[in-house]
């Protein structure tokens, strides 16, 4: 009485890493991963002759079974490695595809390293100069004084230059600075620089030391103002006036403010640019013959 197999998967005889399939009669080209590993594939018989192997092809299908071993192992380490890195790395895994893993983004923990720019001569933008404050919307530059700086960041968000000392405000926590100067863009419908001038110096008095563009009273507000000089000038090539005020404040010493005005070289016709000075008044502050440095100093950039 003869005993037969009956057809399922086994240990393949030449590859212990893989089963087999065994139809009843001899071994299929079938093969899977031992025990039936979840996400390689199954090869599932049927409609395959059931033939007895032919002289010499079983050495040959041990070969062939032994390199196909080799590439299922190396195939089920780089899956397995995949699933792992994508669980902790944020790669997104086979359940759940989704953008390739070199994809960059905002939420990337490590972005893909960029190369660093070089040098190139006669290609470098130039260096800002310290000693000019630039306004290009007006075309004008401004000189800065030995002993300040230019305010990285104003509140009025216009081009400003600042004393580098600085002092509690003594109405609020904030910094203030002894010497402030800046330009702005006037909407005059007028070229009369004399009217401008006479119109932006109030503005220029509350911002400095009433209440500034955040509403904040950093000397607990101006309580008077009286005028102390007004005059022509020749600015930048151009016909400009000044009005100066000096005020008083509900705290600390006061200051005195002034407003330049002249045509703006950048813009068109009935275009206007101010210069605002702010200088605190006793021997704190910046000495008033800086205004008229400074005034001289200022030229178009056109």
């Amino acid at each position: 009485m003869s005993m037969t197999t009956p057809p399922g998967w086994y240990p393949d005889p030449a590859a212990p890493a893989l089963e087999r399939w065994w139809d009843g009669a001899s071994w299929t080209e079938h093969t899977r991963a031992a025990g039936g590993v979840p996400g390689v594939p199954v090869a599932v018989p049927g409609g395959y002759p059931q033939t007895a192997a032919r002289p010499g092809e079983a050495s040959r299908r041990a070969k062939a079974v032994a390199l196909a071993a080799a590439g299922l192992v190396l195939a089920t380490a780089i899956v397995t490695g995949a699933v792992v890195l994508g669980r902790e790395g944020g790669t997104p895994d086979a359940r759940n595809p989704g953008p390739s893993a070199t994809a960059t983004g905002p939420e990337s923990e490590e972005p893909t390293p960029t190369a660093t720019p070089t040098a190139t001569s006669g290609t470098s933008a130039p260096a800002a100069d310290e000693t000019v404050l630039t306004d290009q919307l007006n075309g004008i530059s401004v000189p800065i004084p030995d002993g300040w700086q230019r305010a990285e960041r104003a509140t009025d968000r216009v081009p400003t230059a600042v004393t580098e000392e600085t002092y509690t405000c003594p109405g609020t926590s904030a910094l203030c600075h002894p010497g402030r100067v800046s330009t702005h863009s006037v909407s005059a419908g007028s070229s009369d620089v004399r009217n401008v001038a006479e119109k932006d110096i109030a503005v220029a008095a509350e911002r400095a030391y009433d209440r500034d563009i955040g509403r904040r009273r950093p000397y607990n507000g101006m309580t008077s103002h009286r005028e102390v000089a007004t005059g022509k000038a020749q600015v930048a090539g151009a016909d400009a006036y000044f009005v100066r005020w000096r005020v008083t404040t509900a705290s600390g010493p006061g200051g005195y403010v002034q407003t330049l005005a002249l045509p703006a070289p950048a813009g068109g016709p009935g275009s206007m640019v101010v210069v605002r000075f702010a200088f605190d008044a006793g021997p704190e502050g910046p000495p008033l013959a800086a205004i008229d440095e400074i005034t001289r100093g200022i030229r178009s950039l056109r």
